[in-house]
């Protein structure tokens, strides 16, 4: 039976019924309980399965990791939520040090299979440290797997996903697209793999790259693209570590253009890893250079100018405009 629902009831959805079916998992991180968490992702959970499953915690970063670090090793599935990405920073020891290593370090004896959730992006015109885009901090960390939906479906499948991998999976949630995007999603479903990335449409003379919620200005430069009468063949990256290397080089050897489009930093972005693999890898099949929009090398502007930070589908139109034209 298919449901329609927003990426914030996906993610809802996919949280009851991984507590409804493995009784190791639970739930915590600030206000998750009565409140139901800040963005109400975990709203009515509490009432459903009690305290003792989805609780609150102090405002400790460190200690939410902690505490899921411990869960990990000794029986449960801990999913734990930050408030924003921009307060997981006092959390890093624990993530760094232990979470991402404890299978390395204990030769296999103990693994970590836990969930950090975390609302991430720009575009709600909210505070500072309320719009941090910084996953590729994450993607950095050897045993860390790094993952962002960009639909309700993909939202649900891979949060259920996650939550039965035997290893750490950061989930970050493009908050910009918690409620804009409505879709059939299908609970009973095959889970998706959690190292693939999708192909949106499939075309033959670019490679459009983006994920979270750059794919949706990304879909309406594909539908410019098109009407204008050229192919594009759109990649939501998904799985941010690992890198799904070998459909991306499929893809570019096929069009031998490439646009990689984030709202992250330019300097050591995810975009940047991608270009310098296909420059490696695909280099002889390249018909222009592999182009990066990004966001600009500046703490993330307060609400009245964020727009003018964020990339949209006008920025990719011309960057589109420019890798067809190349060289003239």
């Amino acid at each position: 039976m298919q449901e329609e629902l927003t990426l914030l009831q996906a993610i809802n959805a996919a949280l009851f019924d991984a507590l409804t079916a493995d009784q190791s998992v639970v739930i915590f991180g600030e206000d998750v309980g009565g409140n139901g968490g800040v963005f109400r992702a975990t709203e009515h959970l509490q009432t459903h399965f009690g305290a003792h499953r989805v609780f609150d915690t102090p405002l400790a970063e460190a200690l939410i990791a902690g505490l899921a670090l411990g869960m990990s090793t000794h029986g449960l599935r801990p999913v734990a939520e930050f408030q924003f990405m921009g307060f997981i920073y006092a959390a890093f020891e624990q993530i760094i040090s232990h979470i991402a290593r404890m299978r390395n370090r204990t030769r296999g004896r103990l693994s970590c299979p836990l969930v950090l959730r975390a609302p991430y992006c720009a575009g709600i015109h909210a505070p500072e440290h309320h719009s941090e885009s910084t996953e590729a901090l994450f993607a950095h960390i050897p045993g860390l797997r790094v993952v962002i939906p960009s639909s309700p479906e993909q939202a649900y499948g891979l949060l259920r996903a996650a939550i039965a991998h035997p290893d750490p999976v950061l989930f970050l949630e493009p908050k910009r697209i918690y409620h804009s995007i409505k879709q059939a999603v299908d609970r009973q479903a095959e889970w998706p793999d959690l190292s693939l990335s999708h192909r949106v449409c499939i075309g033959t003379d670019l490679t459009l790259i983006a994920w979270g919620a750059m794919l949706a200005e990304a879909r309406q430069a594909t539908i410019w693209a098109q009407s204008n009468n050229i192919s594009i063949e759109l990649i939501d990256l998904v799985s941010i570590k690992p890198l799904d290397i070998d459909t991306i080089l499929s893809s570019v050897q096929k069009t031998g253009r490439c646009l990689i489009v984030h709202e992250a930093a330019r300097t050591c972005g995810v975009g940047a890893e991608i270009s310098a693999r296909v420059q490696e890898q695909a280099w002889d099949t390249l018909l222009a250079p592999i182009m990066r929009l990004t966001g600009y090398d500046t703490v993330m502007p307060y609400s009245k100018l964020e727009h003018l930070y964020l990339p949209n589908h006008h920025d990719m139109i011309g960057y589109i405009q420019k890798l067809m034209e190349y060289p003239e």
